[in-house]
């Protein structure tokens, strides 16, 4: 087994460390505009990573079993030198590019990763805001074990994207040189993922690099000041609300579901789905579809429209890709702000 750090642990004194600084900046240099920090806010963030530790050590027995069985299967290896631990990185980036957009797209997965995206802050304690149900992310990454990446190999890489991305978590920041904005996930394009504005939603999906959003068609860039949090805010400091209040609302869905075709679309459609009519009411979203217009109505009137429900309506409290089309308008008054 390859001997490879743990770059998390390592990482914990800088962490603290730049969360001080980042504290002391607003003290010395307020910025009106900035989130900043809030006591309740921070504390929750940090409760729910150090909860995540936690949970996150039990979720990896089965998953190491599972990698384990795949790795001792396949005839491929991938040997850790110097030359193919970047490609690692690389394939990684790559994977948790589509673990990410899924855990947007399909409402079971966002159930896990909207802890990350819960806080109406964006500072570097929001970057510990981590969930506690992560046994839904490592399906994506099989492909890499059935080529041949040693398991421990993937999670020191699954590290080192993580630590990454702590550090793009702050306003402090406004924007990188042109060059590193054009490949790498930066501070100004991570303000925009945790934004909750209609054409900010479920952008800017990279972990290390951007590239995949501008090839993959989910990049935008940050040209207006971001609101953070979701379309409809949860208003809880309680650590075991926040980890499990999205899978408490798919639960009250199900039960007054209809048919099993609307069950299956609460679990596995976007956050924000609803079946047919009665989930469809005029919105500040574009329309999905004309509506036929009443009989008796004169045949030159036109035809009344009808949008989906944007998600700050809906019990999930996010707006998916599929459901606000991209540069649709601000969600509607009253949803607070936008991992």
């Amino acid at each position: 087994m390859p001997n490879l750090p743990d770059v998390v642990l390592w990482s914990v004194p800088a962490f603290v460390l730049l969360t001080v600084v980042e504290m002391v900046s607003y003290r010395l240099h307020p910025d009106e505009d900035a989130e900043g920090y809030e006591a309740k806010d921070a504390a929750t963030s940090v409760g729910m990573g150090l909860g995540s530790l936690a949970f996150d050590f039990v979720w990896k027995i089965p998953i190491l079993a599972i990698y384990t069985a795949l790795y001792e299967f396949t005839p491929l290896r991938v040997p850790v030198l110097w030359w193919t631990v970047p490609l690692m990185l690389l394939g990684q980036d790559f994977f948790y590019y589509w673990s990410h957009r899924g855990h947007h797209v399909i409402r079971i997965l966002w159930a896990c990763h909207v802890v990350h995206h819960s806080s109406r802050k964006f500072n570097l304690t929001t970057a510990l805001r981590q969930p506690w149900t992560s046994l839904t992310v490592w399906p994506f990454y099989v492909p890499l074990i059935v080529l041949g990446v040693h398991p421990a190999a993937l999670a020191f890489c699954s590290s080192a994207n993580l630590v990454y991305q702590f550090w793009i978590h702050t306003e402090r920041i406004d924007k990188m040189p042109r060059w590193f904005e054009f490949v790498f996930n930066t501070p100004s394009h991570h303000r925009v993922h945790h934004a909750s504005q209609g054409g900010y939603l479920d952008r800017n999906f990279g972990g290390i690099l951007i590239v995949w959003d501008r090839l993959f068609g989910s990049f935008v860039a940050e040209t207006e000041r971001p609101r953070y949090g979701l379309t409809k805010n949860i208003t809880t400091y309680n650590l075991v609300k926040v980890a499990t209040h999205e899978y408490v609302a798919i639960a009250k869905d199900l039960r007054v579901a209809r048919s099993w075709r609307e069950r299956a679309g609460r679990v596995f459609r976007g956050p924000g789905w609803g079946p047919g009519p009665a989930a469809l009411t005029p919105a500040s979203s574009p329309a999905a579809a004309p509506a036929p217009a009443p009989a008796a109505a004169p045949a030159s009137s036109p035809a009344a429209s009808t949008t989906p429900v944007p998600e700050g309506t809906s019990v999930s409290g996010r707006a998916r890709v599929a459901d606000v089309a991209p540069g649709a308008g601000t969600a509607p008054a009253g949803k607070g702000t936008s991992a």
